[in-house]
């Protein structure tokens, strides 16, 4: 059956709230589906049961944050334990950290002259449904910026002293998505989020207790998908895929694009 096992909804950076995800993945004629958010596994459980509902094969999952030598790591979680406490406890410090992050970004604006403050910033509210993150619907609504390619390519940059922050290690992640029962694989290495050194990052995780990658990606070339899936097989690793559609927020990533099968992926225990 079709698949796509990479998608964001409002518990991160997404548009779309658990009813809409089941309805867009009935809707594109996809079987199997993963929830995968930023640090967060609110919107898993009520996933699940609508997913059940209309017969569709739906895996619990989780996208963790990690840093390793200086690098922002995304690993990803298939087949996780939503309750399990060492897992919540890893996405309640990523999202404090992000919290933070959003309130020194917008400090150091106020400090360069823009016109905003942050006691305006601290009192602000945004609907989820619209994507993204507080610092850039703010932003966004005081006029002072565009979408997120606006905002990475103008503002969230080493001119204005802003980077992610250090997150949680790479072991960190894979050991907490063990014991939440999960199979821990790296996202996207072959997108544009990584620049252009896959097998760089692919040396750089080499010492790391991985379960495998996601091969297949939105923002991958075929070359690329083909190259990750051999590597992966040839070390009897898992394989992973979804098109990281956030909705309606990143316009350039559709859901159910790249096409991917279920024989296309390795996910023991899982598909």
């Amino acid at each position: 059956m079709r698949a796509d096992l990479h998608i964001h909804t409002t518990a991160s950076d997404g548009t779309w709230d658990p009813a809409d995800v089941v309805r867009e993945v009935k809707k594109a004629g996809i079987g199997a589906f993963a929830v995968t958010d930023h640090d967060s596994v609110r919107n898993v459980d009520e996933t699940a049961r609508l997913a059940k509902k209309e017969g569709l094969l739906f895996v619990p999952g989780v996208e963790l944050n990690t840093t390793k030598e200086g690098h922002n790591i995304h690993i990803l979680g298939y087949g996780i334990d939503t309750k399990n406490k060492r897992l919540l406890e890893l996405c309640d410090h990523n999202e404090s950290l992000l919290r933070k992050k959003d309130d020194d970004s917008i400090l150091l604006l106020v400090k360069e002259g823009w016109p905003i403050s942050m006691e305006e910033f601290r009192s602000y509210s945004y609907d989820r449904k619209r994507g993204g993150w507080k610092a850039l619907a703010y932003l966004q609504d005081k006029g002072l910026c565009g979408d997120v390619n606006d905002f990475f390519g103008r503002i969230f940059t080493a001119e204005h002293h802003l980077a992610f922050p250090v997150f949680a290690t790479v072991k960190d992640a894979i050991d907490a998505i063990h014991g939440a029962g999960g199979l821990a694989l790296c996202a996207h290495l072959a997108s544009s989020f990584h620049g252009s050194d896959m097998k760089g990052y692919l040396e750089l995780l080499s010492r790391e207790e991985l379960d495998g990658l996601e091969c297949y990606h939105s923002g991958h070339s075929r070359e690329d998908s083909l190259y990750l899936a051999g590597w992966c097989e040839t070390r009897h690793m898992c394989i992973s895929g979804g098109s990281d559609c956030h909705g309606s927020f990143v316009a350039s990533r559709h859901l159910g694009v790249p096409e991917i099968d279920t024989k296309m992926l390795m996910l023991p225990g899982i598909l």
